[in-house]
């Protein structure tokens, strides 16, 4: 009973801090919840049948007792004493205005690693992992260890992102960095275990020979270490690091490449090597010296298995989205009806991944908007709730929906100025002709501005997760990028085999528009019980 008793009150604390004074005992079994608590802890744990018992003897507390009078939550203390609490409904422009300034250009910003690798290669022909000089062979082994590399680390990203943040906006650094060690532990393991994998099924079918997947396997393994290791890096927002790391280990890989005689290959390793390197040093630097300085220890003890429960959707939203990103690609790749002899089950073809590489300009420069809408809306969220009544808790959610399709035009302007951007590149002398001596094939236009509608209702639907995981709600993405996966699939694979090649970038385009509905559908939905999800994930 005692034992009980304990876990009750700090139960009780937490909560406190979370939510305050709670408006009612829904919201508490919603914060119950996203502690990580389940029914069937509930006995064992507090003594109690069910978590609505349980939330029905918190909510007395921390309404009724006397000690819990005016009670307020962490966050309302932190704008009390900022002065949130006082910004006016006349002052949501100034407040919109500079929250612009501030993210537009960060997500701008932390594109340059992806312009280091593009300027690399219109100067030196050469990036981290790319090179023009590679046969098409070459260029297969590499991509697909690329991709393989990408697919296997994807969802061990999301998972540190989501379960680090969590004990990182609690201050509690230890725990931080205990969450990052064992999910970079895990993504290793996993990554071995996938190679693994493909060497045992090669071995039986004999798809590539043993020296192409030698290949394949250092790029994948090297590819899914630095996004494992950089993945922290955004949840302690020293983001500046990757772009660091990535600079330093692209000068270091161009200058092996032209003052050694080691391998294109070899060159790539080390520099890839270099920025894994650079990126650890610093987390392991970061971390030794703030713990110790400024470590609160926020009295959450969160069970593995619970960890793992509340974290499996975000690792398979991580691992399709890359998925789905490569879906169209494979099934171009492995289609035998473009002009030249396939000698593997899957390869490079590329004028198909010119298209793409050009394409994926919209989705990477709409970056900023995306950054900038999602951070506002996190602010008005919490800025609205302490300014709205309870009788005018439908303007609340109608207002966030109004900022949200104000988000959404700044989507769709943007991406018209990235396309006429992308005609110029296409056509103008100082575009790709003048940089490379050549025109693209009609092909390659085709796909890049396919692609790139595509790769709009992509970053419009990844815009709909990003509302929908700032409110807890990860099933509802992970089932619409399912489908969004399978209409990929079956409508690529049809019409690359029975059209042509190239029109696997359809079956893209129509997966993402999907998934951009199936979320916009949701989003919309929350928006109308914006105050109970709101309580809910907070």
């Amino acid at each position: 009973m005692k034992n009980h008793d304990e876990n009750i009150n700090r139960l009780t604390i937490a909560i406190k801090e979370k939510i305050g004074k709670p408006v009612s005992v829904r919201v508490v079994v919603a914060t119950i919840e996203s502690l990580g608590v389940r029914d069937i802890d509930v006995p064992e744990d507090y003594g109690l049948s069910s978590i609505r018992i349980l939330a029905d003897l918190i909510y007395r507390d921390l309404t009724i007792s006397p000690e819990n009078i005016g009670l307020k939550n962490k966050k309302e203390i932190e704008s009390i004493e900022k002065d949130f609490s006082t910004v006016q409904v006349s002052d949501y422009l100034m407040v919109k205005a500079k929250i612009f300034f501030e993210y537009y250009p960060k997500g701008i910003f932390h594109l340059f690693p992806v312009l280091l690798q593009i300027l690399a290669i219109v100067v030196f022909g050469y990036s981290l992992w790319t090179y023009v000089g590679f046969n098409h062979t070459q260029s297969t082994a590499v991509v697909l260890g690329v991709i393989v590399g990408l697919v296997t680390s994807g969802g061990f990203v999301q998972v540190i992102g989501r379960q680090a943040s969590f004990f990182w906006n609690h201050q509690d650094l230890k725990q931080t960095k205990s969450i990052v060690d064992y999910f970079i532990k895990l993504g290793v393991k996993s990554i071995f275990f996938v190679l693994t994998s493909i060497f045992v099924i090669n071995s039986f079918f004999y798809l590539y020979p043993i020296q192409f997947l030698f290949v394949v396997f250092v790029y994948a393994f090297l590819i899914g270490l630095l996004l494992l290791i950089i993945a922290p890096v955004h949840v302690i927002k020293q983001r500046w690091v990757v772009s660091v790391s990535i600079f330093v280990a692209t000068a270091v890989a161009i200058l092996l490449k032209n003052y050694t005689i080691l391998h294109i290959y070899v060159t790539h390793w080390i520099g890839i090597i270099v920025a894994i390197l650079i990126s650890r040093i610093y987390i392991n630097f970061y971390f030794k010296r703030n713990i110790k300085k400024r470590n609160h220890d926020s009295k959450i003890v969160l069970k593995t298995p619970v960890m793992l429960y509340h974290t499996y959707r975000y690792f398979f939203y991580g691992t399709l989205l890359y998925i789905f990103i490569f879906i169209d690609r494979i099934i171009a790749w492995s289609s035998s009806n473009f002009d030249q002899h396939i000698p593997f089950l899957v390869y490079f073809e590329k004028n198909y991944e010119l298209g793409m590489d050009l394409a994926i300009l919209v989705f990477l420069l709409l970056a900023g908007v995306m950054e900038y809408a999602i951070a506002a809306f996190s602010k008005f969220i919490e800025l609205g709730q302490k300014q709205t009544s309870y009788k005018n808790k439908e303007k609340y959610g109608k207002r966030l929906l109004r900022m949200y399709w104000q988000s959404i035009s700044m989507l769709v302007v943007t991406s018209v100025m990235i396309f006429i951007l992308m005609y110029y590149i296409v056509t103008a002398s100082w575009g790709y002709r003048g940089q490379f001596n050549e025109v693209l094939d009609d092909v390659t236009i085709f796909v890049g501005f396919a692609g790139g509608v595509g790769y709009f209702f992509l970053a419009w639907g990844m815009l709909n997760t990003l509302y929908l995981f700032t409110l807890s709600q990860p099933s509802i993405p992970l089932k619409a990028l399912i489908v969004a996966c399978i209409v990929n699939l079956l409508f690529g694979f049809f019409l690359s085999r029975f059209i042509s090649y190239e029109y696997s970038v359809i079956g893209m385009i129509l997966g993402a528009i999907t998934f951009c509905v199936l979320t916009l559908k949701h989003c919309i939905k929350f928006f109308k019980n914006l105050d109970y999800y709101y309580y809910a994930a907070n």
